[in-house]
């Protein structure tokens, strides 16, 4: 038995003449008969009573009726339900990011188009280490989540750097290089540094570390703070300097200097990471509007900055 069986039969149930029926599905009145009757043969029971004066439901005809009508409505409701998920109308969309990833305009400003864009769409939310989030995305939990790139390794997670951005040394206000409009990395190979975790942002660690090793020294780590923010709070504090994403001057933190680096420079980047394997609609939609955004940052990977 087939869908078709079903619109038939309920064609001719409603008309009760299948000269009628046949018009208004668009076939020939013979091979609809032949259709119905194969209905019949196939349930075991007669739907219809056929004489001169036309059609009428049998019992059988009509308790088949009831669940004929069910099943088309059934079908229809899920038709409709799979196109509208795949238009992105409906589903649900899990979005991580980092502490560092979240200080970005750029994320919050995403998210808030996604919403406007894909209003059926239910967005949750996750804040989470670098690596936490990555766990989270190779186990299916999150769907899409905002890192700072390079990261380690997951298997079955692509790692997708959408925005580089330099970074820009910190100081205190009271620092005798506070004054400069610019300063030479190399300036800061006496300082204590203070750190983001390794464990929390590689990615952010790692420039860092690299970027003073390549201007010739290895920064002297003081401080380790669990936030990103509250890299600039101890800075303020004057227990070190740092080296943050230059989106992050942005904190307006009293006590602080935000200084521009020189030469060497090192690179903050922004990436996506998702499961490329059978994305859901949401999901695919949410990347492609990340490329999109993207390529409209002056930040953009490839741009110049």
């Amino acid at each position: 038995m087939e869908l078709r069986h079903l619109k038939y039969f309920v064609a001719v149930a409603t008309e009760l003449h299948f000269t009628r029926a046949a018009e208004r599905l668009g076939i020939g009145q013979p091979p609809l008969s032949q259709q119905i009757r194969q209905l019949e043969q196939e349930i075991g029971a007669q739907l219809f009573v056929r004489d001169r004066r036309g059609v009428a439901l049998t019992e059988a005809g009509q308790a088949f009726l009831i669940e004929a009508r069910s099943v088309l409505e059934g079908a229809e409701r899920a038709k409709e339900s799979a196109r509208r998920i795949a238009s992105g109308e409906l589903g649900a969309l899990s979005m991580g990011f980092t502490v560092s990833a979240s200080i970005h305009p750029f994320v919050p400003r995403l998210i808030r188009t996604f919403r406007g864009r894909y209003p059926g769409v239910d967005v949750s939310l996750v804040e989470n280490s670098t690596l936490e989030l990555m766990q989270r995305v190779h186990k299916g939990s999150v769907d899409l989540a905002f890192v700072r790139a390079p990261t380690a390794d997951m298997p079955g997670v692509r790692v997708e750097t959408l925005l580089s951005e330099p970074m820009l040394a910190v100081v205190p206000a009271t620092h005798e290089l506070a004054r400069r409009k610019a300063i030479d990395l190399r300036e800061l190979a006496a300082e204590m540094f203070i750190f983001y975790p390794r464990k929390v942002g590689v990615g952010l660690y790692n420039a860092v570390v690299q970027a003073c090793e390549s201007a010739g020294f290895t920064p002297a780590e003081g401080i380790e703070v669990p936030q990103l923010t509250s890299v600039v709070t101890f800075v303020a504090a004057g227990m070190g300097v740092s080296v943050i994403p230059a989106t992050m001057s942005q904190l307006q933190a009293e006590g602080v200097r935000y200084l521009p680096l020189k030469g060497q420079q090192p690179i903050a980047n922004l990436a996506i990471a998702y499961r490329p394997k059978a994305p859901s609609s949401a999901l695919g939609f949410a990347i492609e509007l990340s490329r999109e955004s993207a390529r409209e940052s002056p930040y953009a990977v490839g741009s110049q900055i």
